[in-house]
C-alpha cells in the first residue's frame, strides 16, 4: 500500500497547531504497519535551516494556475525514516507566516495542483492520496477535473481529513476558473453562498472522509457544529469516519524527555520534583503539596476561556491551588491573564508566549489540566497531559469526550473529570471536584495510575486508516 500525505504543515519542520502534530506522528505509525508512506508540503521560509540545509533537489516542474504556468521546485528529505517532499516557490511560500495572506486561495490552489503535477516527476504513484484540511482539499476535485483521463492517475483514490471544520477556505467565484482551471460544471461541488469553498470540494469529491474523533464526526452533522456543511456531511454519512488522534509517545515520554526537570515513569514523588522546579522557574511559592492547575492553549474563544475568566477570581479567592497558563492569542485574553498574575502573584503565573520546552515542563509539573473547550475536534493537549500524569478537566465535546472519562470513586475507573454543559459554574464545580480528589491520596494514586496506563499512541488509529485505504481501493 502506497500513500501520500498532502498537508500545509508538519512537525518538526513548521507548526501552528495540531495538524502538524498529526503529520509528524501518524506516518511513522503507518510505516510501522507496513505502509509505504510519504509526505508532501510547502517549503516555507520559516522552516529551520537545520532541515533546509539537508534538502536534496529532485526536479523542477511547471504548474498550471489558471491561465498561468508557475515554477515548482521539488526537494526531498528523509526524516525519522519518512520521505518528505517540499514544494518550492518563493513567490507563494517565501513569507514570514504560513497562513493569513490575502492570496491564500491562490497559494494553496498552486500547492494542490503542484501535488498532482509532481507525482510522475518524483516517480511515486500512490494508491491513496490523503489530503488534510482545507489547504489540501481541492486535490480530489482537481484529480477529477484534470487528471482522471491520464492512466497514471486513473486508479488513485483519495481520503480527506477534517481537522477543524471552522476553517474552510472560502474564496470568490472567480477562483474556480481563474485559479483552478475548471468550468462551471464543477461549481455545484464547491459552491458556498455564491463563493468557492475549498473544504466542500474535499467533502464532495474524496472517496472517503475522516475526522479526528468519533464524537466530532457526529457533532459536525448538526447545524451548531456543521458551519453550513452539516447537510452535505449527513448525505455522506456512510463515507464519514471518526478516528481519534494519537501522539508521538516516543517524543512525549516523561521517562526520557530532556526538557523536564526530573524524568519519571509513574512515580508521583518524582513528578512532584517537576512541580518544585517549575514553581522556582516561574517565581511561584515552592510547595510540592499544593495542587497545580495548568492550561497550555491558544488564547481564543473556542478554548472556553470565557468560562475561565468568569470564575477564576472566585476560585483563586476561595480555593487553595496554583494556576499556570501558557499561550498566545487574542489580545483581550492575553491582557486578562497578565492582570490575573498581577492580582494573585502567589497563585498565578501567566506565560504569554509559545515555548515547546516550557509546555513540556508544565505537563510534567501540573496535577490538573484544564480544557473547557467550546468545541474540540480531537485535542492533543489532553493526551499529552495524560501521558505525563496530569489529570484533565474537560468539557464533554469532540475528542475530549472520546479520550477523557470521568473518575468514579466507587469503581476506581476513569482518567479525568468532565462536565457537559458549556457553563462556567459547571466547570468550576468540576475543577473543585478534581482538587478534592487530589487531596485524597488513595483516590489520586488510582486516577493517576489510570492515566499512566493509557495507550495514547497512533497504533490503533493507524490500523483504522489502513482499513479505510484497503476498503476504497477495493
Amino acid at each position: 500500500m502506497k500513500v501520500l500525505f498532502a498537508a500545509a504543515e508538519g512537525h518538526p519542520f513548521i507548526k501552528t497547531g495540531g495538524l502538524a502534530d498529526v503529520i509528524g506522528a501518524l506516518p511513522k505509525a503507518l510505516k510501522g504497519a507496513g505502509v509505504d508512506i510519504r509526505v508532501i508540503m510547502p517549503k516555507y521560509r520559516g522552516i529551520p535551516e537545520t532541515f533546509t540545509s539537508q534538502l536534496q533537489p529532485v526536479t523542477v516542474v511547471n504548474v498550471p494556475v489558471g491561465w498561468r504556468s508557475q515554477y515548482c521546485g521539488i526537494e526531498r528529505l528523509v526524516h525519522d525514516g519518512i520521505t518528505v517532499y517540499f514544494i518550492d516557490n518563493e513567490y507563494y511560500f517565501g513569507r514570514d507566516a504560513i497562513y493569513g495572506y490575502m492570496d491564500d486561495g491562490e497559494r494553496f490552489a498552486f500547492f494542490n495542483r503542484a501535488v498532482l503535477e509532481c507525482l510522475p516527476a518524483i516517480d511515486f504513484q500512490p494508491d491513496v492520496l490523503h489530503c488534510h484540511d482545507w489547504h489540501a482539499a481541492v486535490i480530489p476535485l482537481l484529480l477529477q477535473g484534470h487528471y482522471r483521463h491520464n492512466p497514471f492517475y486513473s486508479d488513485i483514490r483519495t481520503v480527506f481529513t477534517i481537522h477543524n471544520l471552522l476553517y474552510q477556505g472560502v474564496f470568490p467565484y472567480e477562483v474556480l476558473s481563474g485559479l483552478l482551471g475548471l468550468d462551471s460544471n464543477y461549481f455545484l461541488g464547491v459552491e458556498y453562498y455564491g463563493n468557492v469553498n475549498y473544504m466542500k470540494g474535499g467533502l464532495v469529491y474524496s472517496d472517503h472522509i475522516t475526522t479526528v474523533s468519533p464524537t466530532y464526526a457526529e457533532e459536525i452533522r448538526t447545524p451548531y457544529y456543521g458551519y453550513g456543511l452539516d447537510g452535505l456531511l449527513n448525505e455522506r454519512a456512510d463515507s464519514l469516519s471518526g478516528i481519534v488522534n494519537g501522539i508521538d509517545t516516543k517524543s512525549y515520554n516523561p521517562a526520557s524527555d530532556p526538557h523536564i526537570f526530573t524524568r519519571y515513569r509513574s512515580n508521583l514523588a518524582k513528578k512532584a520534583e517537576n512541580k518544585v522546579g517549575l514553581q522556582q522557574e516561574l517565581g511561584l511559592p515552592v510547595n510540592p503539596q499544593v495542587p497545580l492547575v495548568a492550561m497550555v492553549t491558544r488564547l481564543v474563544d473556542s478554548k472556553g476561556l470565557d468560562l475561565v475568566t468568569r470564575v477564576l477570581d472566585e476560585l483563586l479567592y476561595n480555593d487553595e491551588f496554583q494556576f499556570v497558563v501558557l499561550g498566545t492569542g487574542d489580545e483581550s485574553y492575553e491582557r486578562w491573564f497578565r492582570e490575573a498574575a498581577w492580582r494573585y502573584p502567589d497563585k498565578v503565573s501567566s506565560q504569554i508566549t509559545f515555548s515547546e520546552g516550557l509546555s513540556r515542563k508544565i505537563y510534567a509539573a501540573s496535577d490538573l489540566f484544564l480544557m473547557p473547550s467550546k468545541f474540540e475536534p480531537c485535542g492533543i493537549s489532553q493526551l499529552l497531559a495524560l501521558r505525563y500524569g496530569s489529570i484533565p478537566v474537560v468539557r464533554e465535546t469532540g475528542g475530549l469526550n472520546d479520550t477523557v472519562h470521568s473518575y468514579n470513586e466507587v469503581t476506581g475507573e476513569g482518567n479525568g473529570f468532565t462536565f457537559k454543559d458549556y457553563n462556567a459554574h459547571d466547570m468550576m464545580h468540576t475543577l473543585r471536584r478534581g482538587i478534592s480528589i487530589y487531596n485524597q491520596p488513595e483516590h489520586w494514586k488510582r486516577i493517576t495510575k489510570n492515566a499512566f496506563a493509557g495507550d495514547y499512541s497512533w497504533n490503533v488509529s493507524a490500523q483504522q486508516y489502513i482499513d479505510i485505504y484497503k476498503r476504497i481501493k477495493g
